[in-house]
């Protein structure tokens, strides 16, 4: 089938797209670039990798999943990958960082020639956690059916829980049909009390959730995307389109992400609303939200025991951790070291890790 052509709707695949090539910096010292975070047993007893395919199966199966990564990680990525059946050429690696447009924009070149210009893309990213995983795929072919009738591009914005100045907003604009809404405009990280007034107007956190056919989304960063435009256009469409390889097409493209080098300029981006228990899991204090509590409120993995001990966070891989009378903090045990924080600084481990001498950080001295 070659990139033009369409299927009929009846038969029209859909395919699932991983972003797995994060570090997680803010998971040191657990988290590291060999063993990154969507690696690790982070909101349950399997790693975030593992639980986002798990997810994902009953949807789309192993053979129609992409998981994008960077080169360093495959093997990990493909011993994880391999038991929900994604094969080997279903792991597309990044030669060097890019941006999401351009690792999202190369999924699609190898989906569209796959299974041609119809074929509908169901993106996330490997480290997220969600409660209601029904809900979360119901969200999903709801918005793989507005995608194919709208010929849009489609976002899943969360239903705020709190006004939480981590996410970044989506401001809904006129309902184009029940619970379906022109996005009006995608507002980056705001402080707590701008992000508080966000929440009171009815704006969604933006999740990272994309949904829409491979050729539509193709065509729009043709159109708006002229950082990536000009390699696209030679994967698409030159005469050796199918043997373009991934370091050809990454070393042309000039790193942007996919909200601004495509959603903030085009005027095909639809939302929906969902609310589905999503956590994208960025910090220590995340696990306070996405793993199970004991009585007194602490979220703990490993060998921990706890007195008079209430809203921790506890990752112990090596050694047993004691907590005694202490409240809101974060210990994380790996071999040979100990980190403790606060809940509050916790999200500050990337400024942290930036600071440490290199024998320290796992960088060479």
């Amino acid at each position: 089938m070659t990139p033009g052509e369409s299927t009929p709707a009846d038969v029209v695949a859909r395919w699932a797209v991983i972003l797995a090539g994060g570090v997680g910096s803010r998971f040191w010292p657990i988290s590291t670039p060999e063993r990154p975070k969507q690696l690790l047993p982070l909101a349950g007893d399997q790693s975030l990798l593992h639980d986002t395919l798990r997810r994902l199966q009953p949807l789309v199966p192993g053979d129609r999943t992409l998981v994008l990564t960077n080169e360093a990680l495959v093997p990990a990525i493909a011993a994880a990958s391999a038991p929900f059946g994604v094969p080997a050429a279903n792991l597309l690696a990044e030669p060097v960082p890019a941006g999401t447009a351009a690792a999202l924009a190369w999924a699609a070149v190898q989906i569209e020639q796959r299974a041609g210009r119809d074929a509908v893309m169901l993106c996330v990213h490997a480290d997220w956690a969600v409660a209601d995983e029904d809900k979360f795929r119901a969200a999903l072919s709801h918005a793989a059916e507005v995608a194919r009738e709208h010929h849009s591009l489609v976002t899943i914005g969360i239903v705020p829980s709190r006004p939480d100045p981590g996410y970044g907003y989506i401001r809904r604009g006129p309902a184009v049909a029940g619970g379906v809404y022109a996005a009006d405009r995608f507002v980056e990280k705001p402080n707590r009390a701008r992000a508080a007034e966000m929440v009171a107007d009815g704006c969604l956190w933006n999740s990272g959730i994309f949904v829409w056919q491979a050729g539509d989304f193709l065509d729009e960063l043709e159109r708006h995307t002229p950082e990536v435009a000009p390699a696209l256009r030679t994967a698409r469409h030159g005469t050796r389109n199918r043997e373009i390889g991934a370091r050809t097409f990454f070393a042309a493209v000039q790193p942007v992400s996919i909200d601004v080098g495509l959603l903030e300029r085009s005027s095909r981006v639809l939302v929906i609303p969902g609310d589905f228990g999503w956590d994208d899991v960025g910090t220590w204090a995340a696990l306070a939200r996405t793993r199970a509590l004991d009585a007194a409120g602490n979220a703990v993995y490993g060998p921990v025991y706890t007195k008079d001990a209430r809203g921790n966070v506890v990752h112990a891989e090596r050694g047993a951790v004691v907590l005694y009378g202490v409240s809101d903090l974060v210990v994380v045990t790996r071999e040979g070291l100990t980190v403790v924080t606060t809940i509050e600084r916790s999200a500050d481990l990337k400024a942290l890790v930036e600071s440490l001498p290199g024998w320290l950080a796992g960088r060479p001295a």
